[in-house]
């Protein structure tokens, strides 16, 4: 007896492992493997995410993939719409696309991401699909920096189509812009189409430039015209730079009148 009570102080942990590991093989046996799988469906329940979160990941990860698609199509059809631009226009340019705009100066101008290195120079003319969008004044390697015609410092002659009459727009920091007419009596309608000047010595004659949306011949000291510009200035992504037409200084961005009775050919 004392040699039985012995063996089982030394060996009853061991014992009863066995015992517990031939206890559940016949259990496990007896069920099929029933409760071992319960069992591990219970613990592995635990790390399993759960299937509300997981379908609103799905979900959230679908519409993150249609998204991208869109904004991709989008793109596309931008840069489809500028080279069917371009290839209408007729004349040869550079795709650029704006990388930088100050919320300070939205009508003022914006930054491109094309430079002296492909070929930018100094009073290169900006279009977009609608018509002139501007100037460029300052150039480095990389990238340069365009004045808009919305610029109220920013000066263009124009002409109607219609009539041939002809003055000047000035920026208005918007999609409007002021006509001022050289002549006492211009012959201006509403809905007339405002085309750049052919006297123009920084821009080649005929870019789409706007419509008249109002007309006041009494202004002082000139009568004046408010224009729609054509081109989409507040929401500008890709342009076209086309070469100037005259070698020019940063700071020339208007003319002045050459002497008090004769007025000059306003500029950008």
């Amino acid at each position: 007896m004392f040699t039985l009570h012995r063996w089982w102080n030394r060996y009853r942990f061991q014992t009863l492992l066995v015992g517990v590991a031939l206890g559940s093989a016949v259990l496990i046996r007896q069920t099929n493997g029933a409760l071992l799988f319960e069992v591990y469906h219970l613990v592995a329940g635990v790390f399993r995410p759960n299937p509300v979160q997981e379908n609103l990941l799905s979900n959230a990860q679908l519409q993150e993939l249609q998204l991208r698609l869109t904004e991709l199509e989008q793109q596309n059809q931008r840069l489809r719409d500028l080279v069917g631009f371009q290839s209408q226009s007729k004349q040869e340019g550079l795709l650029a696309s704006i990388i930088g705009r100050s919320a300070d100066h939205w009508w003022q101008q914006v930054t491109l991401g094309r430079g002296s290195n492909d070929g930018v120079q100094i009073g290169s003319v900006v279009t977009a699909p609608g018509g002139l969008v501007g100037r460029i004044t300052h150039v480095t390697p990389t990238t340069s920096r365009v004045l808009l015609l919305s610029d109220p410092t920013s000066r263009v002659g124009v002409l109607l189509s219609r009539s041939r009459s002809m003055g000047y727009i000035r920026g208005q920091a918007s999609n409007r812009a002021v006509l001022e007419f050289f002549e006492k009596g211009p012959d201006v309608r509403k809905g007339d189409v405002v085309v750049s000047s052919a006297l123009s010595q920084l821009f080649p004659a005929g870019l789409p430039v706007g419509r008249v949306e109002s007309v006041n011949l009494n202004k002082s000291p000139a009568p004046e015209a408010i224009i729609e510009l054509s081109a989409p200035i507040s929401s500008l992504e890709w342009v076209v730079i086309q070469p100037p037409r005259l070698s020019v200084q940063p700071e020339e961005n208007s003319d002045q009148p050459q002497d008090a009775g004769q007025k000059a050919e306003p500029q950008l």
